[in-house]
Formats: structure tokens, sequence, C-alpha cells
């Protein structure tokens, strides 16, 4: 029901993310999701997932997202294939098309996400669709990821979105909401925390539309995101604030919801964090 999405799996010290990777699984957290960000994916490769599988031992592991520009289909593929079968079976692995800004070679990327997936369903041996998800905020890649893959994996998105696309996608395939959180009480400091976050995801024209589709407002985008924006996207609050707000997203429609703690540093894993949710989200 509820797993870790953090950064620092792949951004930060590589022993750390072992020891980190460990406590997350043993404070009962179900997923560990291997965070990207715009423009840079190192995860791609599938070797922070096998460190990560390597140190625990009932976790998924799952990447988000893994750009369909960095790599051919069928390489991926083979790295895939290449990993221990006990690890494969607790691997996902989230594919993304990125972002026209940060991506020189990105077009139609409709095309380009079902082209790819034509590619890793011919591999020899193919990647299965039950080990796939896809980075999908628009309706037709939704649909798309629905038909394909195991399902769905938005992020920065509010309550309207998971329901939109809860209905979208029907009663069968995955909607793996990765949700963003912030534990602190004043609405200033909190706010402030969630726009530098915010930041760098206001200036890319996928997320801009997915958010004017759930009724923001250009002014909403503006000047570092509104309060209501800001308010939509992070929850933010005491430890029971947030799980109480997290219901609403599983009410929404989502099955599974990858926690974010937002931190000062994407090489940083918000351990105490984990741990403060923990006492709230999984007993």
């Amino acid at each position: 029901m509820f797993g870790i999405w953090s950064l620092a799996f792949t951004h930060g010290d590589s022993g750390e993310a072992v020891d980190a990777a460990a406590e997350a699984e043993e404070l009962g957290y179900g997923t560990l999701w291997l965070g990207g960000d715009p423009g840079g994916n190192p995860q791609g490769d599938l070797v922070t997932a096998a460190r990560v599988l390597g140190a625990t031992r009932r976790a998924t592991v799952a990447t988000a997202c893994v750009s369909v520009w960095d790599r051919p289909a069928d390489r991926l593929a083979g790295v895939y294939h290449a990993l221990p079968v006990g690890d494969r079976e607790r691997l996902v692995v989230g594919l993304g098309v990125s972002h026209g800004e940060v991506v020189d070679a990105y077009r139609r990327p409709y095309t380009a996400m079902a082209d790819y997936l034509d590619g890793l369903d011919s591999a020899a041996p193919a990647l299965p669709a039950s080990a796939r998800l896809v980075g999908a905020h628009g309706p037709r890649m939704t649909r798309l990821a629905a038909d394909r893959t195991l399902g769905v994996h938005p992020y920065l998105v509010d309550t309207e979105h998971v329901a939109r696309t809860r209905r979208l996608l029907g009663q069968g395939p995955l909607l793996a909401l990765g949700q963003t959180v912030i534990l602190h009480t004043d609405p200033a400091t909190a706010r402030a925390r969630a726009r530098g976050a915010l930041a760098p995801y206001l200036l890319l024209a996928n997320y801009r539309s997915a958010w004017l589709r759930s009724g923001f407002t250009e002014e909403d985008l503006a000047g570092g995101g509104s309060d209501r924006l800001v308010d939509a996207l992070f929850l933010w609050g005491k430890a029971e604030d947030i799980a109480a707000r997290l219901a609403e997203r599983r009410k929404a429609g989502a099955d599974h919801i990858a926690v974010q703690i937002v931190t000062d540093s994407r090489g940083t894993f918000a351990r105490s964090g984990w741990r403060e949710l923990a006492g709230v989200l999984l007993t």
C-alpha cells in the first residue's frame, strides 16, 4: 500500500543507500522507489536497482522513471534479464518519456513510448508487461500504459488527477501515485520548502498541462506556484495530518502511494521522517 520514493537512492552515497533500503524494508514499506529527476536518470542501467535488491529480501524495487531516450529497449531488457531470477521477481521498471525541455531527441512522446514498448516486447527475451509501468500524466499515455504495462506512476498531481486517472484505467491496472510530503506544521515554512522542490517542474510543459487539466490556472503556475497549487500537490503538517490526506488519495483511486519526503538535498535520505510516518501509516 505504501512505499518510499527517494532521489537519494540514485544521487546519494551508495553505502548509505544499502543501509537505508534495509531500514525502509524493516519499517514495513512495501516498495522502494529509485527516484529520478528531469534530465537525470542514472538508474537507467539498473545498477542502483541491483544494489538495493541485494540489500533487501521482500520489498519491491521500482525505478521512477527510466527515460526511453537513454537506452535502446533491447539493451534495457538484456540488463533486466542479467539480474538473478529472484531479483527480477521483485523489480518493476518504471518508464518515462522525460521532457522536451531537457531531451534534445524529444519527439512525439506517445509514439516514442509505444515504440519503446514494442521493443521491449520483441526483445529476446522480452521485458514482460507485468514488470513495467509508465510515468503517465495525459489521458492517451495513461490508456497506453493500461493496455500494455502494469499501470501508471503519476507524480506531483492532485486528488482530482488521481480520480480522473482511476476512471481512465478502470479497476485492473495499477495506479501507483508518487506523493510528495513535508513534515512541518508552519504554513510559511512548509510552502517555502514545497516551492523549492516544485521550481524545476514549473518549467516543464508536460506537468503544466496536467495541472491545467485539473482546473488550475496560469496564475496558479506563476510566481513559484500559488498556495492553492502548492497545498494540492504537497501534503504537509504533522504525521497524522499527512496520513489523513494520503487516505484521501487512496479513496480517490490510488492502489499504492510512493511517499517522498522533501529534503534540502537530493542526496539526503529522510530516514527520521520515514520512521515518523511509519508509526501512523504502517501500524
